[in-house]
């Protein structure tokens, strides 16, 4: 897969369950923070969109967990996006950095609500432009 972002992160052992590796709730919000830092290389603020009324909200979410990711891991989320309809689509994985190692695969679909409507989003369609995958 082509990816259009990534970013670099370290696992934190409170992250990880009795088993010692990292919670499967946690690789959401991995992907969670991924997106947030794209929003921001794309110049749009979460929260000046929330001010503004607009919300990008997660409708549905896939995931599959590959390899467990333990404390100190250092790993790498990178994503790609599509658009389906009125629905961007976030194709989200999670490499462990030291060997490459798919540890995580997520397809994570938001919607927009313009002043509590689902409804299309003119900021986020034209920050999303360049990257949109086809």
């Amino acid at each position: 897969m082509k990816y259009i972002f990534e970013t670099r992160m370290e696992v934190r052992d409170y992250e990880c369950d009795i088993e010692g590796i990292v919670n499967n709730a946690q690789y959401v919000h991995y992907c969670e923070h991924t997106r947030h830092l794209f929003l921001k290389e794309c110049g749009l603020s979460f929260a000046e969109m929330h001010e503004k009324g607009v919300d990008a909200v997660v409708a549905r979410m896939q995931l599959q967990y590959k390899v467990p990711l333990r404390p100190d891991d250092e790993f790498i989320s990178r994503l790609n996006l599509t658009k389906e309809g009125i629905k961007y689509v976030f194709h989200q994985d999670i490499y462990r950095a030291s060997d490459e190692q798919l540890c995580f695969r997520g397809k994570i679909e938001l919607v927009c609500l313009i002043n509590g409507r689902l409804g299309n989003s003119a900021e986020y369609d034209a920050a999303f432009e360049k990257y949109i995958q086809a």
